[in-house]
């Protein structure tokens, strides 16, 4: 199983991408997951539905399926990206898009919105692609690739090619 994480601050294209990145590993007929952290708090659980009333109840994991979707609400206060991982395992995914988890050590494709986010690439392990105009302004090492955008000919060859490998 495959994991690439996308990373980068608040509105720095990180969910289009992601979904970019999905859409085009499914078209290719790999079996795709996705992860989100939400940095923000509690995800939003819709008020007054059973998963709600069930997790007011005491329920630390609810689950509701229909029309062939399981969704899950697992409340743990000690959540790793590891920990989450272990579930999607179970699926036997070819590939996992993670975006979020700055931290983590898993293949990285860091966005890059201005001049004051490249200290990311800097502090971040295991990058292996920079998007982003200020890219220019980067020492290149020859185990990442860069890109000006990501809604280019060049990314998406790259990305086939990385999934391919």
């Amino acid at each position: 199983m495959n994991i690439i994480q996308v990373v980068g601050y608040k509105k720095s294209g990180k969910t289009t991408l992601s979904s970019k990145l999905i859409k085009m590993a499914s078209d290719m007929g790999y079996q795709v997951g996705s992860c989100k952290h939400h940095g923000h708090g509690k995800p939003d659980i819709l008020p007054g539905t059973d998963s709600d009333r069930h997790q007011k109840a005491g329920a630390i994991m609810s689950g509701v399926e229909g029309g062939g979707t399981l969704d899950l609400s697992i409340l743990n206060k000690k959540w790793t990206l590891g920990n989450i991982l272990e579930f999607y395992r179970l699926i036997e995914l070819d590939l996992i898009i993670v975006e979020g988890f700055k931290k983590e050590i898993h293949p990285k494709i860091v966005l890059i919105r201005s001049e004051d986010d490249l200290h990311l690439t800097a502090d971040l392990d295991n990058i292996i692609a920079v998007v982003g105009d200020p890219t220019s302004k980067l020492k290149h090492e020859n185990s990442v690739q860069y890109f000006k955008s990501f809604h280019q000919e060049d990314f998406d060859k790259w990305y086939i090619d990385y999934l391919s490998r």
